[in-house]
């Protein structure tokens, strides 16, 4: 709970210093309150009450709270430029993102659907603000309108769905239902199912999967490119986690109900976002194609709640540095149509994008000995014994997404004599340098 609290003072400190101007200042109180919130929660630096400990960080939730803050960093540290670019709003912008995370450290570490309720919405408001931040931009305020009102939906089913899951069960805590779900599995009223339907629609939503992804791309082909790359990292990360989590929790003594549906909704999420990425010629949509299809490789750890962990950890890890550099290297390109075409020999003529580039995209396509190969690897094996047939239609579907990978990879790669040379400033080396050790060593975190 520190954590929240410091990195929510943060986030206001960033907003009266916003009004002064000073992206610097900014920047740092930004990166210092997430690498301070994060150390208080690693080494247990209790200052409030133990009353107000009300929610759970245990190991497994601190490692994904470590990686919520780091690709938070990253991200905030990348978007240098476009800070001072918009001056007047930085305070804002930082604030934002760091009050969205507060709501994304709830989902981590929720004990109960008060807290799980509270944290989806924490974590989706100020999304809403950042996708219309363009002003100017009409696709911009289109995408804020578009996730505003179905994200508004998607909450009117998850309030609906606890609000009967309680009527049922007579409690909001997450263990004791899971509890009663198993010991009277056999009794649970009709209602008690409707509920976990409704829930499982929000969640689906939340995540970007099929029938709810119709609005990523077009929210994400909407938004500022640094928020988008917030809502398909840290956005997609917590809330993967946080569906694992509720549904392995609360409801195990139902699984064939709902596990059932989870499958149809990964095998057509998975087809559904590579074969829309084949004839993208947009980055950000591509991307938000991708997010689709990665988001569907990461429920897989849904259906294996006991051992899935640790393989949704390295994946995550893989994917969300990958979107992070793919992301920060289409804006160093000034890539204001997010043509692929404008990444036309940017990593010939610069080799050390070339190298992250050739890196990040070897990771998300799931080519070894990068972290997203292990992460991958892990999910498969993990869901193989009772989902087989599942994990033949992904390995299929990260065959396709192969292709799509390499085609990108030789676009950075091309020899174009016209190509500018493309100088790095110190943010953007930063976060290029930390993605890249994040795709080479991250997945040595599973023997830490």
């Amino acid at each position: 709970m520190e954590a929240i609290v410091i990195i929510f003072i943060s986030g206001l400190i960033s907003l009266f210093l916003g009004i002064m101007k000073k992206p610097a200042f900014v920047l740092f109180v930004s990166t210092s309150g997430l690498i301070i919130g994060a150390l208080a929660q690693n080494y247990e630096w209790y200052f409030l009450n133990e009353k107000y400990h009300i929610l759970d960080f245990n190991d497994t939730n601190i490692h994904f709270l470590n990686l919520a803050v780091a690709i938070s960093a990253t991200i905030i540290l990348g978007g240098y430029r476009y800070f001072l670019e918009e001056s007047s709003t930085i305070g804002d912008f930082s604030a934002l993102i760091l009050f969205s995370l507060c709501g994304g450290l709830c989902l981590i570490g929720f004990r109960d659907l008060f807290m799980f309720f509270l944290g989806v919405e924490i974590l989706s408001i100020p999304l809403y603000v950042l996708a219309g931040s363009k002003k100017k931009s009409a696709s911009s305020s289109e995408a804020a309108l578009k996730y505003f009102y179905l994200g508004s939906f998607a909450t009117a089913l998850l309030l609906f769905g606890i609000a009967l899951v309680y009527g049922t069960i007579g409690t909001f805590n997450v263990e004791r239902i899971g509890f009663i779900s198993v010991l009277f599995s056999d009794q649970l009223p009709s209602m008690f199912f409707v509920g976990v339907l409704f829930i499982l629609a929000a969640m689906l939503f939340k995540v970007g999967a099929f029938p709810f992804h119709f609005w990523v791309a077009d929210v994400y082909q909407g938004s500022p490119a640094l928020f988008m790359t917030y809502m398909s990292s840290v956005v997609k990360l917590v809330g993967v986690y946080a569906f694992y989590r509720l549904f392995g929790m609360m409801f195990p003594g139902v699984e064939v109900f709902w596990s059932t549906l989870i499958v149809l909704a990964i095998c057509i999420s998975m087809f559904i976002g590579n074969l829309s990425a084949l004839n993208q010629d947009t980055f950000k949509r591509l991307m938000a194609y991708s997010s689709i299809t990665n988001g569907a490789y990461a429920l897989m750890t849904v259906l294996t709640f006991n051992s899935g962990s640790e393989a949704l950890l390295v994946y995550m890890i893989g994917y969300g540095f990958s979107v992070v550099a793919l992301m920060t290297i289409n804006s160093i390109a000034n890539n204001e149509e997010d043509k692929l075409a404008a990444l036309t020999g940017i990593g010939y003529k610069n080799p050390f994008i070339g190298i992250v580039g050739i890196v990040a995209l070897l990771s998300v396509a799931g080519i070894p000995p990068m972290t997203g190969f292990f992460g991958k690897a892990m999910v498969f094996y993990q869901a193989f014994d009772q989902y087989m047939w599942l994990v033949l239609f992904a390995i299929i579907n990260s065959a396709i997404g192969v292709y799509i990978y390499l085609k990108i990879t030789m676009t950075l790669l091309k020899k174009e004599d016209n190509a500018q040379v493309v100088v790095l400033n110190l943010g953007q080396k930063l976060v290029l340098s930390i993605s890249l050790l994040a795709l080479l060593f991250g997945w040595t975190i599973i023997y830490v």
